[in-house]
């Protein structure tokens, strides 16, 4: 499987660690002990399109976000950690048949 690095392009899988899905952490001053354990421990593990957290360990080493098909392993899009999804820009690449093509958001 190759997945695309926002910085260094398309890479083997056995580049990266997988560092889990993006979740919304709980606010430590409410939150009880179970939801810290849910947010800690259990995740949704859909058949679908997940949004993800990626780290490129034997390359940049920096962290990214992913969304990946979890049955075919299609990924649509990767971005640096803190920038948000452009649905529009998936939406026009699936229109012109180019579902699937990596698309470096913020990148000229």
């Amino acid at each position: 499987m190759l997945l695309p690095c926002p910085w260094c392009g398309p890479r083997n899988a056995s580049e990266f660690r997988y560092v889990g899905e993006q979740t919304v952490r709980p606010d430590p001053a409410t939150a009880d002990p179970a939801e810290w354990r849910s947010y800690l421990y259990m995740e949704s593990n859909p058949a679908g399109w997940v949004a993800e957290n990626w780290l490129h360990r034997a390359g940049c080493r920096r962290y990214f976000a992913a969304e990946r098909h979890t049955v075919t392993n299609q990924v649509r899009a990767t971005r640096p950690p803190d920038a948000r999804a452009a649905p529009a820009q998936h939406a026009d690449a699936a229109a012109a048949g180019r579902a699937g093509e990596h698309v470096r958001e913020g990148r000229p």
